[in-house]
């Protein structure tokens, strides 16, 4: 049973929980707020890949000399 397997029954007492725990104005602004966040990180783990594509085999040769 892992978290996959909320379903649809799951998902409405969540959000009955949370409307009651955060109330209806606090909701959208948590919501903006970690939409942002996950944004941000997705934009920071793919700019790791893509600096690491973009180095030459040289240069990680290099770079793994120096590590050593």
């Amino acid at each position: 049973m892992g978290i996959a397997n909320i379903g649809i029954p799951g998902l409405i007492l969540i959000v009955v929980l949370a409307l009651i725990i955060f109330g209806p104005k606090k909701l959208p602004e948590i919501g903006k707020a970690s939409g942002q966040t996950l944004r941000e990180f997705k934009q920071s783990a793919g700019d790791l890949v893509t600096d690491d594509d973009s180095r030459s085999p040289a240069d990680q040769q290099e770079k793994e000399k120096t590590d050593s």
